[in-house]
């Protein structure tokens, strides 16, 4: 059914998908809301001039995905903690850890033991500086072109250095997960370089809130069978998680 919205709504709806995606693009957001992309950019440019979202290139990114965001802009926020903290089971001394980024990423870095001895290596120049608050890590940056969309290192080269990693755990975010359709994004040099990262991994551990779990982007990523560890802030037990209890996928 078409859904005509008021400029208002519109807006509203906009802030409400860009928080719970971190970032959209125009593309995307006209399909939500059935509007012309010229519709979209417009009513970007004005939340933009509010002061509630960021601007990038073909789209829109969150305001708490930026590095100079404040704790209260932080979507979800209490669901996000409950998400790291058991995010820390994974971890033990001695690991190699390939990390991506992201606001959930960004409170599992703010949990992790100070007395932790571990590698992590990681795409995004954000994560590697949050790293550095944790006096016993090594930490190793892969760079390149940045993408203004995900903020990640991306391209060829780091594609190559990625494929000569054997990691013990990646850790990542995502913007959709599905039962049928696994993992997806919208951008593709940010679906090339997360495919590229779970390659490089023996384990992958995937951080998303309930709100993102039966949505789908337009592109794939990875299938759920290849995601070890799915985290939500759900109860273990809960009903919602059942469709993704398949295969070797833990859920928890």
């Amino acid at each position: 059914m078409s859904i005509a919205f008021l400029k208002d709504e519109r807006k509203e709806l906009i802030i409400k998908q860009v928080s719970l995606h971190t970032r959209m693009s125009l593309t995307d957001l006209a399909a939500v809301l059935n509007v012309s992309e010229d519709t979209v950019r417009r009513d970007i440019n004005d939340l933009s001039d509010e002061g509630k979202l960021i601007k990038i290139r073909g789209g829109a990114m969150s305001k708490a995905y930026h590095h100079s965001s404040q704790l209260q802009e932080t979507y979800a926020h209490q669901s996000k903690i409950a998400i790291a903290e058991k995010a820390l089971t994974l971890l033990h001394d001695g690991m190699l850890i390939l990390m991506g980024g992201g606001t959930t990423i960004r409170e599992f870095i703010k949990m992790i033991p100070a007395d932790l001895k571990a590698t992590f290596i990681t795409v995004n120049p954000l994560t590697a500086v949050e790293l550095l608050d944790k006096p016993n890590l090594e930490i190793i940056m892969i760079g390149g072109q940045i993408s203004r969309y995900s903020q990640m290192s991306v391209g060829g080269e780091v594609y190559q250095r990625l494929s000569e990693l054997k990691v013990d755990l990646c850790i990542m975010g995502t913007n959709a997960i599905d039962p049928k359709e696994g993992l997806t994004d919208s951008d593709w040099e940010t679906v090339q370089a997360k495919k590229a990262m779970i390659r490089a991994a023996q384990k992958v551990a995937v951080l998303a809130i309930s709100e993102k779990m039966n949505s789908v982007m337009r592109m794939k990523v990875a299938d759920l069978q290849q995601i070890d560890y799915l985290i939500t802030e759900l109860p273990t037990d809960s009903l919602q998680l059942a469709p993704y209890r398949t295969g070797k996928t833990q859920v928890f």
